[in-house]
């Protein structure tokens, strides 16, 4: 594996072959009652469809769509209750011909969107939990699918235990391990190296010093030869540095972690806060023209 593999162009999606010269805005569609920024203002397929085409309008041009909260202490949702959520609004998604991408890391869940349509797996698991039934994981559905775009995420323990007792000792090298182990994995089951992204987990199991440390050393990160996927949307360790208890007033800071990440090399950022982000992506934009 080279580096070299991060300068390409595209992530191969099912229908989208999706640009990677220029940095992507991933609008967040939760369809839960319980998420720990928006939860319950599109837990219904109408609302959440309006969200979307809001995301939309203000640039995003990734959508990603998500049944159940894996935030810090999240209960688990059953497979029928992630499947009655997130199904009729992808149904719906569809229609609006952008890539749609489903945070979920039930391989029935994925199999069932797949098999309507969906662009790409956004795994916070990295498909790593097995079927409910049944033998095999989200490697095998994804592997079995011919173009799916996927994206692997590192989280330490679980959701529930995940910040009760975060990672120890330097986190960067840590979290390189386990991503390439995993891109590895899907590798030999025959995914091809441009359907695959990587997420180095913001929240997931670390401290606010060593979220922080992921940023700064984000460069080496890409040494793994992927594209890198940035998770910092009003994220408690942003909280913790600007003093905002409320995820809704970490907009500001939110804007300036991705346009940092950017700035390192992340091809993919995923956001609440669309137009904020679009809007200073464009001036780093226009001063990169005049460099």
């Amino acid at each position: 594996m080279t580096a070299e593999l991060h300068q390409a162009p595209v992530w191969k999606t099912t229908r989208f072959e999706i640009d990677l010269g220029q940095p992507q805005v991933m609008g967040i569609v939760n369809v839960t009652p319980d998420s720990f920024s928006d939860g319950g203002r599109h837990d219904d397929p109408a609302r959440a469809l309006a969200h979307a085409e809001q995301l939309l309008k203000d640039g995003a041009t990734i959508l990603d769509i998500g049944g159940e909260s894996t935030r810090p202490g999240a209960p688990p949702v059953s497979l029928q209750d992630e499947l009655d959520r997130v199904l009729p609004v992808l149904r719906l998604a569809l229609k609006l011909g952008v890539p749609l991408s489903i945070d979920t890391y039930k391989p029935e869940v994925m199999q069932a969107c797949l098999d309507l349509g969906a662009d790409i797996i956004n795994d916070v698991w990295a498909l790593q939990r097995p079927f409910e039934h049944g033998q095999g994981s989200g490697v095998e559905v994804v592997a079995a699918h011919p173009d799916c775009g996927v994206c692997l995420m590192h989280m330490h323990l679980e959701p529930r235990s995940m910040q009760v007792a975060p990672m120890t000792g330097d986190v960067v090298p840590q979290v390189m391990d386990f991503l390439r182990q995993r891109a590895e994995r899907l590798r030999a089951q025959g995914v091809a190296p441009e359907r695959l992204v990587l997420d180095y987990g913001i929240g997931f199991g670390k401290t606010v010093a060593q979220n922080f440390a992921l940023l700064a050393r984000q460069p080496e990160l890409l040494a793994l030869g992927y594209p890198l996927l940035s998770g910092w949307s009003r994220k408690s360790s942003l909280g913790s540095v600007t003093g905002h208890e409320v995820p809704r007033e970490r907009v500001a800071a939110s804007v300036a972690a991705h346009l940092l990440a950017i700035e390192r090399g992340a091809r993919i950022v995923r956001v609440h806060d669309v137009r904020e982000t679009v809007d200073a992506i464009k001036v780093w934009q226009a001063m990169l023209a005049q460099a």
